[in-house]
């Protein structure tokens, strides 16, 4: 898909605030408000825009603890379990499938080292051909965001 310099300027703020007003967007960019409309409109049917939702502090929520999991799966057979899972637990804040050692990398946000230890041995461990699973908890965060380099 092709973006002009209007899509971009529009990404980058949608980015940054997605509770802009489309009037406020089309004063910043000097552009109307029904043509801000279309281009979000239009942007949002091509799934470039995927939806928008609040940032929430974990820590304020009392899920201070995250952590990074390697599950290595004993056969691809037993993929779409773990995709299910992965899917189904509020927990799991993102999975990524990897190259090189391990198969799945997951981000696990939670209360204490106790949820995390009942997450990982009674449900993650618990599936169907998990062979093997490696923790690193995160001391602190440096960086976290969903703002993405537009072009």
């Amino acid at each position: 898909m092709e973006f002009d310099e209007l899509d971009c300027k529009i990404l980058s703020i949608l980015s940054r605030e997605g509770r802009v007003r489309w009037s406020a967007l089309a004063e910043q960019l000097g552009v109307s408000a029904p043509a801000i409309a279309d281009r979000v409109r239009r942007l949002e049917k091509e799934g470039v825009v995927t939806g928008y939702a609040a940032r929430l502090d974990a820590e304020k929520l009392g899920l201070s603890l995250s952590a990074f999991v390697l599950v290595m799966l004993e056969h691809p057979q037993y993929r779409q379990r773990l995709i299910d899972y992965v899917q189904a637990c509020e927990n799991v804040q993102s999975c990524h499938h990897i190259v090189g050692e391990g198969d799945y990398l997951l981000k696990i946000c939670c209360r204490s080292t106790a949820d995390l230890e009942r997450i990982l041995s009674e449900e993650l461990k618990a599936l169907p051909g998990i062979q093997q699973t490696r923790t690193t908890i995160a001391l602190s965060m440096v960086k976290d965001t969903a703002v993405l380099p537009i072009l």
